[in-house]
């Protein structure tokens, strides 16, 4: 094994990416880009330089932190939701997210008759614009599920090649939804006032987030507790995802006082958050796309077009009716990256009271995609 693949030396460099990140984001320029941001550009270099495993060259302990890390972090963020918050935020979270996801087919579509992606791609561009247009109205689920009643799998480099493009996209657009409301926010101000206050988000007391030895052992306890039993319900009962289970299993503990009262689930799960997001850098592998030549170009002019089309439809449109640029940006990454990046940037955001509507709009893209991908690969 290359020391590049070991996964205590590749653990070793995600948490000092992280720290690097946290430190850099408390500078001066670091400020305006955020410790979310960072996380991926940095690790998005270093996996690029090879020095450690990318998307094509992939190592077991990255399932692990997409599988069980990435869940567990969000039960632990939300053990500090607030129910009331949930009201205001969850109808416009809804109809923001249909609005989303009518706008990657759009895009999906617009782009094909413009780019004539079959001419390079064949008959095969059919099968790529659904599953393109499933995993972006609701994450990587609905890719594969296209795939999977198309046996695409079976054909290894083009479904390789369109995996790369896709990490690429799903990268360059967290990116972009990290960045545009600060952007946006110049030009055209939002219609509310989008600091959290004591209605929007739980009160935590500084002194609350300094986590002690008995705190630290009853949310590990229940955090693997909480995912364990979720598993079980995902296997009796297939139909229901199993992190709709954690969530819940996460908000109701968060109602009784002994759980509430437990010092630093929050930073606890901030920091998983953003062990996630190192892989997230790591998996935009640029030499991945270029060494399919035509085809990848091809593949990533209109992967990329198709969700600049997504970004612009969802911008106009949620600026007119809602302007809350944050939340349009969670939204937006609940169709392109799924429930999990977009509560990445709801915590990025500082915004707590989207964290649980940030989860049941990525459910919703669980269950949209798959339909949208065939209905977009009939139209074709």
């Amino acid at each position: 094994m290359e020391f590049t693949s070991n996964p205590i030396y590749v653990l070793t460099v995600l948490c000092l990416m992280v720290i690097l990140a946290v430190y850099a984001s408390k500078t001066k320029y670091g400020k305006q880009f955020g410790a979310a941001l960072l996380i991926i550009l940095f690790t998005a270099v270093i996996a690029n330089f090879k020095l450690i495993p990318s998307a094509s060259n992939s190592i077991p302990l990255y399932s692990v932190i997409f599988k069980y890390i990435a869940p567990i972090s969000i039960f632990y963020l939300l053990l500090n939701v607030n129910l009331a918050s949930i009201k205001r935020a969850g109808l416009p979270m809804i109809g923001l997210f249909i609005i989303g996801s009518i706008a990657t087919t759009l895009g999906i579509l617009i782009s094909w008759f413009i780019l004539s992606p079959e001419n390079v791609l064949g008959e095969d561009g059919k099968v790529i614009a659904g599953m393109l247009t499933g995993t972006y109205t609701g994450g990587s689920v609905n890719f594969n599920a296209i795939a999977l009643a198309y046996d695409f799998q079976e054909k290894g480099t083009l479904y390789a090649g369109t995996i790369a493009v896709d990490n690429v996209i799903t990268t360059l657009w967290i990116i972009a939804t990290l960045a545009f409301p600060v952007v946006l926010r110049r030009f055209w101000k939002d219609k509310i006032n989008i600091k959290p206050n004591a209605s929007a988000v739980n009160d935590v007391q500084p002194e609350n987030e300094n986590i002690d030895l008995i705190s630290f052992m009853w949310l590990l306890f229940l955090g693997i507790t909480a995912y364990y039993v979720s598993d079980i319900i995902k296997e009796v009962v297939p139909q229901i995802p199993a992190i709709l289970t954690l969530s819940t299993i996460g908000i109701l503990l968060a109602q009784f006082k002994f759980v509430a009262n437990l010092k630093g689930s929050h930073n606890l799960g901030l920091y998983l958050v953003f062990i996630f997001l190192a892989v997230i850098g790591a998996y935009c592998e640029l030499s991945a796309v270029s060494e399919l030549k035509d085809i990848g170009i091809t593949l990533f002019l209109f992967a990329g077009f198709s969700v600049l089309l997504h970004g612009i439809i969802v911008i106009l449109i949620g600026g007119l009716i809602y302007r809350d640029w944050e939340m349009i940006a969670i939204v937006s990454q609940a169709n392109v990256g799924g429930g999990t990046t977009a509560i990445a940037l709801a915590e990025s955001f500082n915004r707590k009271e989207l964290i649980l509507p940030a989860i049941l709009v990525g459910t919703l893209g669980t269950a949209l995609g798959t339909f949208l991908g065939f209905f977009v690969i009939y139209l074709l």
